[in-house]
């Protein structure tokens, strides 16, 4: 009588291929968030009314090219950026000005190398020109735990009664336009002489002038390094272009609550790209 042997049991996985597959992993995690796209989470309201405190969002690496500013921990190392392109005016740009090479800023581009930039009464000079300025009125922001009614001193707080039973903060807006036709809304809460009369400065070669759409409330090229500000910022370090926002949280939900991850989200925020 045949006698039949019983099926041997495959192999399992061993400890080799799963720690292959977790370095496989990590790899494309490493060349995705380096090359292609990271995300980014705005920490401050040097941006209104664009952004705003609790936005995320991608940030695109490959629009500029690379330098060591784009890979986690700066490593590789390298000096001078590779494949590099220069942004367009009215692009907002996530980099780390020298001096702050840990930190993430994330501002407009105004000034572009060669171009002269100086502030009269608020309203922006680019290349002897006056970029047009136009009142926007005043514009809500809903007042939230990570978004408080934030004024500059000598502004006074304009509060009234939101739609949805809170309260917005009012802000007055200018919409301003550069060369091209490309226009955004800007605040501009009280005159401030630092902030709002800036000399007329040459951008060198290799370098942006950056300012906030919050113009008394951004710590930009108009300051130095030693008021504060960024100064003129290298082109080396730029991160990349900010994108689309995927996710925009009121700053009311806690980690160990799952569902207040949604009672916070600010969904009709997500969405859209801020490159045009």
């Amino acid at each position: 009588m045949d006698q039949s042997t019983p099926d041997q049991p495959a192999d399992k996985p061993g400890a080799a291929s799963l720690i292959r597959s977790l370095a496989l992993f990590m790899l494309a995690a490493w060349l995705l968030r380096s090359l292609i796209v990271a995300p980014f989470s705005i920490p401050s309201g040097s941006m209104l009314p664009t952004m705003r405190i609790g936005d995320y969002l991608f940030v695109a690496k490959w629009p500029f090219g690379y330098s060591r500013f784009s890979f986690p921990g700066q490593i590789p190392s390298f000096e001078g950026r590779v494949l590099a392109h220069y942004p367009k005016r009215g692009d907002i740009i996530i980099f780390r000005p020298p001096g702050q090479e840990d930190t993430d800023f994330v501002k407009r581009v105004i000034g572009l190398p060669g171009d002269t930039i100086a502030v009269r009464d608020g309203a922006v000079i680019l290349n002897g020109r006056l970029l047009p300025r136009q009142s926007a009125g005043l514009v809500a922001i809903p007042v939230s735990p990570n978004s408080p009614c934030r004024v500059v001193p000598g502004a006074a707080p304009m509060v009234r009664a939101g739609a949805d039973g809170g309260q917005d903060c009012l802000f007055p807006a200018y919409r301003e336009t550069l060369p091209g036709g490309r226009s955004y809304l800007t605040f501009d809460q009280v005159d401030t002489p630092r902030a709002d009369q800036v000399p007329e400065t040459t951008v060198p070669a290799g370098h942006l002038f950056m300012m906030g759409d919050n113009r008394d409330d951004s710590l930009d090229s108009r300051f130095s390094p030693y008021e504060g500000g960024v100064g003129l910022v290298p082109l080396d370090h730029v991160v990349g272009r900010a994108g689309a926002r995927f996710w925009s949280t009121n700053g009311s939900a806690e980690w160990l609550l799952p569902w207040t991850w949604f009672s916070a989200l600010r969904s009709d925020r997500i969405g859209g790209s801020f490159a045009s």
